[in-house]
C-alpha cells in the first residue's frame, strides 16, 4: 500500500517534467526562412529581443523552448508581411518592456532613464559643494 502511493506520488512529481516537451517545435523555430533578405530581417530582430525564459540571451542564442516559439513567431510575422517595428511592438505589448533590448521610454520606463540622471546630478552637487569648501577653507588659512 505505502508503495502504491509513493509510486503514485514520484509519477505525480514526473507528469509536468515530461508534458513541457512533448508538443514538437514550431515549424520555424529551428528553420531559417528560404528568402536570405526576409531571414536577414528576422535575425536583425531576433538579436534585440531577450529570452524569457533565459534572461540573459537574445531569442536568436537561446535554445529554450520559449525562445524557439518566439523565433517562430518573428520569422512567420515577417514572412507575412509585417514590419520589424511591428512585430517588436506586438512582442511588446504581449510580453511586456522586459523581452526587448532597446526599452523605449514610456510611461512604464521613464524611471529607467532619469534615474541614472539624477543620481549623476546629485553626486555632481555633491563634489561641487565639498571643493568649493575646500577652497574656502584653504583660503582662510592662508
Amino acid at each position: 500500500m505505502i508503495r502504491a502511493v509513493a509510486s503514485l506520488l514520484l509519477a505525480m512529481l514526473a507528469l509536468p517534467a515530461l508534458a513541457q516537451d512533448s508538443m514538437p517545435p514550431a515549424p520555424y523555430a529551428y528553420n531559417q526562412l528560404d528568402d536570405p533578405r526576409l531571414e536577414a530581417e528576422a535575425s536583425a530582430l531576433m538579436q534585440t529581443l531577450r529570452c524569457l525564459k533565459c534572461q540573459s540571451q537574445s531569442i536568436a542564442d537561446s535554445d529554450a523552448p520559449m525562445a524557439g516559439d518566439m523565433r517562430h513567431q518573428v520569422r512567420s510575422r515577417i514572412l507575412a508581411g509585417e514590419s520589424p517595428d511591428a512585430i517588436r511592438r506586438w512582442l511588446v505589448a504581449r510580453y511586456g518592456d522586459y523581452v526587448s533590448y532597446e526599452p523605449e521610454v514610456s510611461s512604464t520606463t521613464w524611471p529607467l532613464f532619469a534615474i541614472p540622471v539624477l543620481v549623476i546630478l546629485i553626486v555632481a552637487g555633491v563634489l561641487l559643494r565639498r571643493l568649493g569648501k575646500r577652497r574656502n577653507d584653504a583660503g582662510e588659512a592662508a
